[in-house]
């Protein structure tokens, strides 16, 4: 599983980063201009991200900008969202607002912070982007201080 996480907040930036390494390849982006050009570059070289992991408060573009502008350039090379990258919302705001103005620019997940690795491999496992074993033995690991 190939990852890209958006997050301006660099602790974030880092726990996320730990955590989905064990899945797989893993990019950051500090603000949403250079999620964008992350994705569009990973995109153009036929190698697309799994997983897209975006803070919705970032500086340059916020989070359902950067949204948009993903869908958009999957929509330009013919990738239906339904086939395009998972993308999970990862922010402070828990409105019933912020999460419908998320789900609206077709979004796949949306988690609220605090952010646990227990949260995070829940929505892997719910968004079908690892199986029950990987996600069981990284919880073990977790556990055993590994």
């Amino acid at each position: 599983m190939k990852s890209l996480i958006a997050e301006d907040d660099l602790t974030s930036r880092i726990f996320l980063r730990e955590v989905l390494k064990k899945f797989g390849p893993v990019e950051t982006a500090a603000d949403g201009k250079q999620a964008v050009n992350a994705f569009s570059i990973a995109l153009q070289a036929g190698e697309p991200f799994d997983l897209v992991c975006l803070d919705v408060m970032m500086p340059e573009m916020d989070g359902y900008d950067v949204l948009r502008e993903i869908r958009r350039l999957e929509e330009a090379q013919g990738i239906l969202f339904s086939r395009g990258s998972t993308i999970l919302m990862t922010t402070a705001l828990d409105q019933t607002l912020d999460i419908m103005r998320a789900f609206y620019g077709v979004c796949d997940g949306y988690m609220p912070k605090p952010i646990s690795k227990g949260k995070v491999i829940e929505q892997l496992r719910a968004l079908e982007l690892i199986e029950e074993a990987a996600a069981t033995a990284s919880q073990s690991a977790a556990q055993a201080g590994l």
